[in-house]
Order: C-alpha cells, then structure tokens, then sequence
C-alpha cells in the first residue's frame, strides 16, 4: 500500500479551497436552522449528556416526534463551533471544508489499495469537485456524512492490516476497526456498512477467493471430501467477530431509538405509504435515479420529497426501462468482479461495495426513510462511483488510440464539474436563493414552495410569500402545512376572515380518528399546530374563548403528549381568568417537559395570578437554572423582589436588572426599573441616572418622564422638574399626577397661581370627579383670596370625599375666616394673610403612589401579557404605560405609609388657612 505523498496533499486541498472557498460566505439553510440555530443542545448551559440523549435535532430519543437520527458526536463538534464563534456560519463552513479534504485524502489512501498511484489521484480529484457533494460540504447539517465518512475509510484501512504473515490473524487492529465503526456510527447511521465492506474485503481481496471457488468449496465439503481449510476457519472467526459486533452496536441502536422507527408522513415520503405495485416499483426507480445523480449531476435540487418524482403505479410505466437497465447493469458489474479473479475485477468489486452497501440504509428497500431522494447520503456511494471511473479511465488511457481523448475528456470531467460545484454553492447563500434554484429544476414539490414562502416570510415580504404558499396548496392540494402557512400569512396581513378560512381548510384535511388506532403514528406533530394557530386566532374574540379553548382540548386529545398544546391552554385559561386551570396545564407540561425554562417562567406567571409571589419566584428562579440568560424571568423576578418587603432581596434585583439590560440593552424598560429601585433605596443620583437613561431609549416614556420629574421634586429640584413635566405633557396631555406636580411646582416655586389654576381646571375638566385635583383648586381659590368661591369648592369636595376629615377641616377653617372678616371684606384677604401663605405648600396626598403603581403594573400587565405570548417566541416588552385596579397587600401598605405622609403635610394647609 503506497503511503500518500506531500505533493498529493496539496494538490487535493488546493482543489477542495477552489472548489469550496465560496461556501464561506453561505449562512445557515435549511436543516441547519433546526439542527443548529434552534438546537439547545449546542448551548454550553446545556449538559452535555443531552447530547447521547436527544437526536440530531435536539429531540429527546424517546418522543414520538423524534426522527431518531442519533449523531451525538456530530452535534458535539456542532457546539464545539458554538464555544468559539457562538452562531457565525462561516466557522461552521469552514470546519466542514476541513473535513471534507480530510476525507479526500484518507479516500486516495483507499484508492491506493486496488488502483495504480495516477488512477487513484484521479479518483480522489473527481471525488473532491463532484457536484452531488455541495449539499455535504456547503450544507452545514451535510457534517454527519463528512465525520462518518472520515471514520468509516479509517475503519476499513485499519482493517487491512488484519493479515499477518502466513495468513495470521492480527487482532489490534480489527479492535481498532470495531471501535472506529462505533465512532462512525455515533457521526452517522451508515457508518455501521463499512463492516460489510471488510466482510468482502476479507473474503475476495485478501484472501482471493472468487464466487466459482467459494461454491466449489462448499460442494466439497459438503459431500465430505474435505474438511474445512485452515486458512478458511481462520476467516469465518474474523467474519464472526466483525458480526457480532456489528449486532452488538445494532442492539445498541435499536435501544436508544426504543425500539420505535420515526414517524413520516405520505407528504415526506409518498411511496413509503402507497399500495403494492406501486411503493416497490417506485423504490426501485429511485436507484437508477440516484445512479443518474452521479453519472450526470446537472440538475440539483435541496428537497426530492412530495410530488418530485412521481410514483410508479404502473408495471407499464416507461420509466421502468431505466429500473432493469439498471439492474442489468449492475448485474454485469457483480456477476464480472465475483466469478473472475484478477485486479481488475477486485477494483470493480470494492467499487460496487463502496456503492451499494453505504447507501442500504437510505433506499428504502429495508424501512423507510424521511425523504425519496437526498442528495447528501451519495457522499459516499460516490467513491465507489470516482473508483469506477478511474479504472474505466486507466483501461481506455492504456490504448494508444484513445489515449489523448481519455485525457480529454477526463479534463473536460474535472474543469466542468469544478464550474458546477463552485456555482452550486452560492445556492446556499440563503434560504431564498436555495429554494428558488430548487424551483428551476422541480416545480412539482409544494414544499419547494413552501419554503420560499418562508424564507420571504422572514424577510417580513407577506405579500409575495403568500403568493408562493398558495402555489404550494395548488400543487399539493391536500398538503396541510401549506394550507397553515396561507393562514399564518393572512393573519400577518390582518386579513381575519381569510386566515380562519384557510386553517379551517388545513384541518377538514386532517386524518380522522380510527378506533384502536394510535393517531400520532398517521399525522406529522407540526400539522397539529393547526388547532393551535386556529385557536389562537379565534380567541382574539372574547366571545369565542371557549371555543379556542375546545380546539386546544381536542388537539391534547389527538395527541396526549402534545406539549405546546398543554402551553397555549394555560396562556388562553389565564386570560379567560382560570388561573388554577391555568396552573394544571402548565404542570402537565412540565411532566412532558422539565428542561424548558419557558415553561417553568409561564407557571410563575400563573402563581402571580393565584397572589403566591413566593411560589412565583421559586419558578422564575428555576426558569433562570435552565437558562441563567432567560430575559423575561430575570426582568420579572426583579420586579417581584423589587416589590416585596424583603430588603435583602433588593442586590439581587439590581443584580438580575442589570443581567437584562445586558442582555437587552435597548429596552428601556430596564433602566427605567434599575432607576425605581435607586429611588427605593434613595440612591437619587443613581436613579436620575438611569431615568435619564430610559427616556434617551425611549422618547416620551411615561412613567419615566413622571418618575424623573417627581425625583427631583423630593430633591428640592423642583425648576428642573418643570421642563420634564413639560415633555410629559407634550406626549400626554391627560396626565393627571403630571399636572398636579406641575401646579404644585408653579403655584410654590414659580409663584405662578394662574399657571397652577389651569393645571387643576384641565384635570377636573378630564375628571370632574377628582378629589385631588378639586381640593388643590379650592387652594388656588384661597390663594386668589376668593373666599365664597373656595367656600363653595370645598363644600363641592367633601360631597365627593364625604369622609376625608382633611376636607372638613379646611372648610371649617374657610368658614370661621368669612365669619371673621364680615360681608365687606368677603372676597378680600388682608395682606398679611397673603404674606403668610408664601413659601408654604400645598398638599398632594397620594402623590408618590405613581411611583408604587408604575412599578405594580410592570409586573402584574407585562407578565400577564408574556406568559400570553408564544412560549418559544416571547418577545413582547413591558406596558409601562398601562393602569392597573388591581392592588397587593404590598401596594395597600405603601398607600398606607403614603397618606401617614400626606396628613403630616395637611398641616401646612392649615396654617395657610388660619394665616399663620
């Protein structure tokens, strides 16, 4: 065996980074988006045994709706990528070119084997350029064929050197291959095939036997005129141990995958579900369509499913020519390389091996798989098929004749499919580009419609994209998901009536219920998202929240484990005010799904609702253990902590802020509560600060604005209150705790009792029923010496607040100042009256609840509304805007301490009104 040369090296790489360089420059497509940028098990905060639990995608192995694909090694290099570059594609890209020249250097290695050095760099060349491998290499998730491949030729390498001198065992190195085999396999399932390769390698390579000598062998011996030869014993104990482990990691496999094959649909794979004749004569034309694929890769395409190739019902089908010429074809090639012996026949031998055994698991012959035809698992298969050439190549070079026109066109081969391949890898720039150039070579495939749909639909182009999913419902018009994505589109365009009508239509598609029949073994999982997408349009209208509620119930029904049903019933039960409902099918969920830290934040939500802050904050603080990074619950556990009467959880709320506005810098409501809590803890310059903040993030924040402006009224700031009342107003001329502040500031500072008048006028003309706002006009009555009109204004404030003794008080007070200065002198204050009301101020009772109730309705409003919200897409931000009527104990003991505080300052009143 020729060891490979330096030269050879980089002439290999310096042809896969022509081929490939532009794959850099690609981003994540297709099934990268679920196997990388939706997969947590990339995440370091993730264990890492997740990993040799869940599949490929992320799913644990023991939900039904798993694909069973379990490639834990390669999800382990997935988020080793993760730990240095996070989700930058071109670290991923990278990494896959690297793999892929690895493989096509230990593939010339193989080549070496039963081809002469020139043929084998031949080979491998035309192996690395070949088009059929962008989706592979350029595909991100195409990394489990370029791992796999890479352990399944060490495996076999290792196991050449089996034989010792004199046809001795040599055991190392089959222990060597046996774990290698493991290795490939836990990259991909196929790795487990290349046992079958060293069981012919064994037989007909190194130990030379052809077919006519096996049969002869066994006639001999069983007719009893000779026993088993030595050397033959010698290799049925090296096919048995290769066996036996290869049903040992079967075993394995078949337990991890609990003994359940995945679920597909006819949608993925059409002919998997058909009746005979039609699902075996299609799964035999799919061979020399594949064949077809590598003779010819001109035409590629990302997705084969659906309606790409039609079936074959048909023994009368034309297309069944193909399948026996095939079959004829390969007939030759088998019946050539095993009954006469030689290299040449030995070369075609391992070629067809290195064909047909690596892609059994993909066929369709033995189960089904996922898809009719994908152009990844051919990785493989290809190198018999670059093997084959070669040789056909060596063999026609060898004759003077054809000589210059092998070389020729063995150029011509390379250069074109160099062109082919670096031109294929823009199509997977994105997601638009891959799709649309799928739709040029089959325009048969709804889900190639689909999916350009979805990627316009990221791209927020809702027009266009319903175009193309409503193509999709004519090409495939019982295809359920593209009935779904019409409605999603319609209610995106807020086209109500039209959205329900298509997601009425997606579920009249649904299979019906069978008695005796498991129902999620006939319906893909996500097609039961139509249920939930109905529902949660339906109960928009209040009137019809109980019929949301029944499609939630029905689709649990379907399908008892369906987690996100037991989700969007919680948020619809909290919003139709059932709380203790809510909390049961949060709870149920959580059985299904304990690691999912939006689960575990939602029922917070709910113990917020049921008055437990305790038990609410017990579940935020176990949704932050599964996610240190989850913003909503570190936003709200903050609030909470931030509300309670316990100080020495106050650190740990700023420390749980400050985490959210690292994580969202641009929410201002981070600030805003960072800077209550400095109020709180009388940190004033701290919280002017993130004040300040805020409102630079948010133009015309209310409660900020209001926040600011009463922060430095209690500082003695009260000029500098004035221009930030003045912006509230702008934004919200309605405000009435803005307007008392500014009139109080007007009528005490600024000296400006006209001012201050037109401030509580406008309140009373938005309310005339504020007690508040009344009382502090009568006020400014009394500051207009005006006695008879205060008099009247305060008997009309204590109709209002019969019971405010405040009220009483000063009208007594009014009263005994007319009777004093006598009929004449009514409506006139003497002038040390005024002097005396200088410098004093009037009260405003109440007026620093804003500051409680902005920060009770943080936390009550923007929970109720996020758990409301898609439990994978909560990215709605905090209403501070919002009122609330509902009050804690904690808000009732604040308003408490707050009116202790506005009595004191009714004395001063007082004073002004007995003129002291």
């Amino acid at each position: 065996m020729a060891d490979v040369s330096l030269k050879e090296i980089a002439l290999i790489i310096g042809v896969v980074a022509a081929c490939y360089w532009n794959s850099l420059f690609c981003g994540f497509v297709f099934d990268d988006v679920s196997a990388i940028l939706d997969n947590k098990d990339l995440h370091p905060s993730t264990p890492l045994k997740n990993l040799f639990q869940n599949d490929f995608w992320g799913t644990p192995m023991s939900e039904e709706r798993s694909h069973k694909s379990y490639r834990p090694l390669t999800v382990l290099t997935f988020r080793l990528n993760y730990l240095f570059s996070e989700l930058n594609a071109v670290s991923y890209h990278l990494l896959n070119l690297v793999f892929h020249a690895v493989v096509c250097i230990v593939f010339l290695k193989v080549c070496k084997l039963f081809l002469d050095n020139r043929s084998s760099v031949i080979a491998s060349l035309l192996f690395a350029v070949h088009p059929i491998h962008t989706e592979a290499v350029t595909g991100v998730v195409g990394r489990a064929e370029l791992l796999s491949s890479i352990f399944f030729l060490a495996a076999f390498l290792s196991y050449t050197k089996s034989k010792g001198p004199d046809n001795t065992i040599v055991w190392t190195p089959i222990a060597v291959t046996v774990c290698l085999v493991a290795v490939a396999t836990l990259c991909k399932e196929q790795g487990i095939t290349v046992v079958g390769i060293c069981c012919v390698y064994e037989v007909f390579i190194a130990q030379g036997y052809t077919l006519p000598m096996l049969l002869d062998a066994a006639m001999q011996i069983l007719r009893g005129k000779c026993s088993i030869p030595y050397s033959m014993l010698q290799t049925l104990l090296k096919l048995i141990v290769l066996m036996f482990s290869t049903l040992l990691l079967v075993v394995v496999r078949v337990q991890v995958i609990q003994s359940q094959l995945p679920v597909f649909t006819r949608f993925d794979n059409p002919a998997a579900v058909s009746p005979s004749p039609a699902r075996q004569l299609t799964f035999n034309y799919l061979l020399p369509v594949n064949a077809w694929l590598l003779l010819n890769p001109s035409e590629l395409c990302c997705d084969w499913t659906m309606g790409t190739i039609p079936l074959v019902e048909s023994f009368l089908d034309i297309r069944n020519i193909a399948t026996i010429t095939f079959f004829c074809f390969l007939g030759s090639l088998i019946v050539f390389s095993l009954r006469y012996p030689g290299d040449s026949s030995k070369t075609v031998l391992m070629a067809l091996c290195l064909i047909v055994l690596p892609f059994i698991p993909a066929s369709n012959l033995f189960f089904p798989v996922g898809f009719v035809v994908a152009e990844r698992v051919l990785y493989v298969p290809s190198m018999g098929f670059c093997i084959l050439v070669a040789h056909g190549w060596k063999r026609l070079s060898n004759k003077s004749v054809l000589r210059k026109l092998s070389w020729i066109c063995l150029s011509l081969v390379l250069f074109t499919h160099a062109l082919k391949t670096l031109h294929r890898n823009w199509d997977w720039e994105s997601e638009y580009t891959l799709f649309m150039s799928a739709l040029k070579v089959n325009k048969n495939n709804a889900k190639l419609w689909n999916n350009v749909g979805h990627a316009l639909e990221n791209e927020k182009n809702f027009e266009r994209a319903l175009r193309f999913f409503r193509q999709a419902t004519q090409v495939q018009p019982d295809d359920i998901g593209a009935h779904m994505n019409v409605g999603r589109t319609y209610k995106n365009l807020n086209k109500t009536k039209e959205a329900e009508e298509s997601y009425m239509i997606a579920k009249s598609l649904m299979p019906q219920i069978i008695p005796g029949k498991k129902y999620a073994a006939r319906v893909a999982p996500n097609h039961l998202n139509v249920y939930i997408n109905l529902a949660n349009l339906i109960r928009a209208n209040e009137s019809r929240l109980e019929e949301a509620d029944q499609l939630y119930r029905q689709a649990i029904s379907m399908r008892p484990d369906f987690k996100q049903a037991y989700i969007s019933r919680g948020e619809l039960l909290l919003k139709m005010n059932k709380p203790v409902k809510a909390k049961e099918a949060y709870l149920r969920a959580l059985e299904l799904d304990r690691t999912n830290a939006d689960l575990w934040y939602n029922l917070a939500i709910v113990y917020i609702e049921l008055k437990e802050p305790t038990e609410a904050l017990k579940n935020f603080n176990r949704a932050l253990e599964l996610n240190p990074k989850h913003k909503l619950s570190l936003f709200n556990s903050a609030l909470l902590m931030q509300e309670s009467a316990d100080p020495t959880l106050r650190p740990e709320a700023k420390k749980r802020l400050l985490s959210y506005v690292k994580e969202e810098p641009q929410d201002a409501n981070g600030y805003f509560n960072l800077g209550m809590l400095a109020m709180d803890d009388k940190r004033d310059a701290e919280a002017e600060s993130w004040m300040k903040k805020a409102i630079r993030l948010q133009p015309g924040f209310r409660s900020a604005l209001f926040n600011l402006a009463l922060l430095y009224s209690q500082t003695a700031k009260e000029l500098m209150a004035l221009p930030v009342l003045e912006e509230l107003l702008r934004y919200y001329p309605d405000h009435t705790k803005g307007l008392i502040l500014k009139g109080d500031i007007l009528m005490n500072q600024k000296k400006d009792i006209s001012g201050a008048k037109k401030c509580f006028e406008k309140i009373l003309e938005m309310d005339p029923n504020n007690v508040q706002g009344k009382h502090n006009l009568c006020v400014v009555y009394f500051e207009e010496r005006d006695l008879i009109k205060a008099e009247k204004c305060l008997v009309e404030t204590l109709v209002l607040a019969p019971h405010e003794e405040y009220i009483q008080r000063h009208l007594n007070i009014v009263r005994s100042k007319i009777s004093l200065l006598g009929a004449a002198e009514q409506s006139t204050f003497p002038a040390d009256g005024t002097a005396a009301v200088g410098g004093k101020k009037i009260p405003f009772e109440n007026l620093k609840e804003v500051k409680n109730e902005q920060k009770t309705t943080q936390t009550l409003n923007s929970n109720i509304n996020k758990g409301q919200s898609n439990s994978k897409k909560r990215t709605e931000k905090n209403n501070t805007n919002k009122e609330t009527k509902k009050k804690s104990t904690k808000e009732i003991k604040d308003i408490e301490k707050k009116r202790v505080a506005a009595l004191k300052r009714l004395e001063e009143i007082e004073r002004i009104l007995n003129g002291e």
